[in-house]
């Protein structure tokens, strides 16, 4: 008898999909994180990432190309972001219908480029391939490279340490901010060289309903939400935070010394407090976006 994807929603088709997976001896971290981290030498580990964005699910048929490649390539530099390491190479792959105009790719590459040439990534190649109904995604996989030993994980987390977020949340879509966002490179590193070390870290891109639960979950703690605390954007409610998802924020936890070193730091205005983990947590949040649910 076969199991719609739909019974089961995304945290539950993934758990399914990962079991027992083969390993090569220098995968450091694997699937359960933004990215794998792979031995690299002896100054740096390599981080692997791919993502992808689907019309009218990540953007609407409407949408400028530009911002739909610049978004693409995005959302895979803001994971790098989330380990705390710099972005490299990037391969493309864009499945289109034949229906298409070229000047529709052409201006998604541009997007892309624009975005690239920020972050100092190289368009190293990928795949096109022609899709046999109407519609449009963009697959994108990204290498990047962060200080042996030091990707910050989502596992690290301990009861007590505080949680904080790096931007304002909910309202991504209507106010398009998930299509230009700016993904947190500069302020991870920039922490991270202060001495100001996350125990855990990931990017925000389904909501936090969704994403604190994970980091949590990850670092073997509940967490306490202080939705009064909650960075929202002008004219959406705390629940809006929770719930929208595409916010493209990173999501920190840090032990009490490195909170009290962030409060007299440059960094402590990009930076709001919203709670803390706990050895324990039995409330449940209004989830995020949850691919493959009903």
């Amino acid at each position: 008898m076969s199991t719609p994807l739909s019974q089961l929603g995304e945290n539950a088709v993934l758990r399914r999909l990962l079991q027992n997976l083969p390993r090569h001896p220098e995968l450091i971290t694997g699937p359960g994180d933004d990215c794998a981290v792979v031995a690299r030498d002896d100054e740096w580990d390599t981080l692997l990432k791919t993502d992808v964005v689907v019309e009218n699910m990540h953007f609407t048929p409407d949408t400028m190309p530009e911002r739909i490649g610049r978004k693409a390539l995005a959302r895979a530099v803001s994971d790098i972001a989330a380990m705390g390491g710099l972005p490299e190479h990037a391969l493309i792959t864009i499945l289109c219908h034949p229906s298409r105009p070229v000047e529709l790719l052409e201006g998604i590459y541009r997007g892309m480029s624009a975005l690239a040439v920020q972050f100092g990534i190289s368009l190293a190649g990928g795949e096109t391939s022609s899709l046999p109904y109407d519609g449009l995604a963009i697959n994108v996989a990204l290498t990047g490279k962060v200080e042996r030993g030091q990707a910050v994980l989502r596992s690290g987390g301990r009861p007590g340490d505080f949680l904080f977020v790096s931007g304002l949340l909910g309202g991504s879509f209507p106010s398009g901010w998930h299509l230009d966002f700016e993904p947190r490179v500069e302020l991870a590193r920039g922490l991270l060289k202060a001495g100001i070390r996350p125990s855990a870290m990931m990017d925000l891109s389904d909501g936090l309903g969704s994403d604190l639960p994970r980091l949590a979950t990850a670092s073997g703690c509940g967490f306490e939400l202080r939705e009064e605390w909650l960075p929202c954007r002008p004219g959406f409610t705390a629940q809006d935070a929770v719930s929208h998802g595409e916010d493209y924020e990173l999501l920190l936890a840090l032990p009490p010394d490195m909170a009290d070193l962030l409060s007299c730091s440059p960094f402590a205005n990009h930076l709001w407090k919203i709670g803390r983990l706990v050895p324990h947590h039995h409330a449940k949040l209004a989830s995020g976006w949850q691919h493959f649910s009903a």
